[in-house]
């Protein structure tokens, strides 16, 4: 109890925690690292920047003492020396640049060492967990835009301090009356893009969310990807995932209206002073001021202190809050989800529970001379192959790595279709627009099921378009040995996370979810290989007893001992019999169960499956 009040003690205190004050220590500590090199920066920067003085206040000098005065030469000499600095201040960005390649670069690679390091630390400490898809934008997306946006920053933020003090005391050695007029609207206008930091570093946050979001939402989409298909699901996926990709819509027009109200800023302090400096240039010239010295505070506004502040307040404004962001997602992060208090009772085999309503018997599967081939002159994975599975019928499909074995799942569920020959279910051609949903004729589940974020009765009800009651959904997670997961997470209408849970518990979610399904004619492709030996008997036998017809590829040999019939592919002919048949019958398949021996050894083998009459 202590440790869960201080856990989630410290969790308040870091939502309360701002992402200034998380990440100023760290800027702090980085920078002190690198003082020699933001020394170097600074002295090529204010060689760069002297060019900013001489811009103003040589125009001045060349106007006012030069071609005003009417001596050409002095006019152009002061020019030639303005000129000379802008040559000089060219030749200085180069060690400027050099400069901040020694910030930005170390910056990244720190940044990428922390992804790598955080995401092998979880992978290491919980190996079972799914991998964080998100941690492909982090890796990728937002390490990018943490380094350019870094390197926009410290470019225009040492340009701005630099150039702003030349056109300062350039001001200030013309006519200190100057300030008085180019400072207020600058102060009206930089306070009110001030204002516009917080809410934008909100909605760059939300944006980045949303995209990490989306990221998820697709890498689970396209590892769960045959088990959609299977199911008929394409409707129903792709509108979660565009709602999720409307999220990030959504935010980007959020996003872009703050964008507005900062452009209304920039109006406000780059291009007011321009205007009141010539409006109020009659008075300026009744004060005593020259010619030269309003064409020079004009000169400092357009060519050097308000293209700068324009820079600064774009960069502030859009790489400024994206860097903030970035910077604290990546480097305070949550990190791997902690293991709960106690681990869940292991898994025995057992009777199991009450099933739900099924429909009674099942579908005839029939194969006709069936071969199929992965394109035209590939050798045929299946050839003139023959099946027939009753009613109700438990099949186990063995043979090889690679031998056609999932082909043939995806064969009768309808997502290939033979090169020739015909497959038909109940006594239709399964590739018959018959208009009838997929789902509630048969259900595949592969060996990567798919799992989205909502709650767990979601997930399970995923198959059932009418629903059904909180019973049958306790009966089937009892059946197919769910019931610690769902304890776990803390019910059926706990949200579920797909990215915290492992293989073999996104497998009995999938289990638990065909069980429920109305779909007479069950296909499992070695739905149960992440479970433990006498998990997978559990959920096996479950199914065996589910009014229903059964075809499992089997990923262990006692899958194939509780079966009614075992079909053996090899290749160029298939073997059907039962267990004691086939080791008379077939070398492939005595080779197999001699070599292919359980994981461990499981009770209750000598229970027997329900008998069938089989044609």
């Amino acid at each position: 109890m202590t440790t869960a009040t201080t856990a989630t003690t410290a969790t308040t205190a870091t939502k309360a925690t701002t992402p200034t004050a998380r990440l100023l220590p760290k800027a702090r500590r980085f920078l002190r690292r690198r003082i020699r090199v933001l020394l170097l920066l600074a002295g090529w920067s204010l060689l760069e920047s002297a060019h900013t003085f001489l811009g103003g206040y040589g125009l001045a000098k060349a106007l006012d003492q030069g071609f005003l005065a009417g001596h050409t030469g002095v006019g152009l000499a002061w020019l030639g020396v303005t000129a000379l600095a802008v040559v000089v201040g060219g030749l200085a960005g180069r060690g400027v640049f050099r400069g901040l390649a020694g910030l930005v670069e170390p910056l990244r690679d720190g940044l990428v060492r922390q992804v790598v390091s955080r995401s092998l630390t979880q992978a290491v400490s919980h190996p079972a967990r799914a991998a964080d898809s998100a941690v492909v934008s982090r890796l990728t997306n937002q390490t990018e835009i943490a380094r350019d946006s870094f390197a926009g920053l410290v470019l225009v933020a040492r340009s701005f301090v630099f150039t702003a003090a030349g056109a300062v005391l350039g001001l200030l050695s013309l006519a200190p009356e100057l300030l008085l007029i180019v400072v207020p609207p600058l102060a009206a206008g930089l306070l009110l893009f001030l204002a516009t930091l917080r809410p934008m570093a909100a909605r760059q946050r939300a944006f980045l969310q949303a995209d990490e979001d989306l990221s998820t939402q697709f890498g689970a989409v396209a590892e769960g990807l045959r088990d959609v298909v299977a199911c008929g699901a394409q409707q129903r996926t792709a509108q979660r995932a565009y709602g999720v990709i409307e999220d990030e819509a959504r935010a980007a027009r959020q996003l872009a209206g703050w964008a507005a109200v900062r452009c209304l800023a920039l109006g406000l302090a780059g291009q007011l002073p321009i205007l009141l400096l010539l409006v109020t240039a009659p008075w300026l010239l009744r004060q005593g001021l020259t010619p030269g010295a309003v064409l020079g505070a004009l000169a400092y506004l357009t060519q050097s202190l308000l293209p700068a502040l324009h820079t600064l307040m774009n960069a502030l404004g859009s790489a400024g809050t994206r860097l903030l962001v970035v910077l604290d997602r990546l480097t305070t992060g949550p990190g791997p989800a902690p293991e709960p208090d106690t681990a869940p009772p292991p898994l025995t085999a057992q009777e199991p529970a009450p099933r739900i309503p099924a429909p009674p018997g099942g579908p005839r599967v029939e194969l006709r001379e069936v071969t199929f081939a992965y394109g035209p002159a590939a050798q045929p994975v299946l050839h003139d192959l023959d099946l027939s599975v009753e009613p109700g019928e438990h099949l186990v499909v063995v043979g090889p790595s690679g031998i056609g074995k999932s082909t043939l799942t995806a064969l009768i569920a309808g997502l290939l279709a033979p090169g020739r020959g015909e497959i038909s279910v109940s006594g239709r051609p399964v590739h018959t627009r018959s208009g009838t949903d997929p789902s509630q004729l048969r259900v595949l589940i592969p060996q990567q099921a798919y799992v989205f974020s909502g709650t767990l009765r979601e997930n399970l009800l995923y198959l059932c378009p009418d629903g059904a009651p909180t019973p049958a959904l306790e009966a089937a997670s009892d059946a197919v040995g769910l019931d610690p997961l769902v304890s776990r997470l803390g019910g059926f209408d706990a949200p579920l996370d797909p990215g915290a849970l492992s293989q073999g518990e996104r497998q009995l979610i999938a289990l638990g979810r065909a069980y429920l399904s109305p779909a007479p004619l069950v296909l499992l492709d070695e739905a149960t290989c992440h479970l433990d030996p006498a998990a997978e008997m559990r959920a096996e036998r479950a199914f065996a007893e589910r009014p229903g017809t059964l075809i499992v590829v089997a990923h262990r040999i006692t899958s194939a001992r509780r079966a009614d019939r075992i079909l053996v592919l090899d290749g160029t002919r298939a073997t059907c019999g039962t267990h004691e048949e086939l080791l008379e019958r077939s070398p492939l398949y005595r080779d197999l169960a001699g070599s292919w021996q359980p994981d461990a050894p499981e009770h209750g083998e000598h229970l027997s499956v329900k008998s069938r009459s089989l044609s």
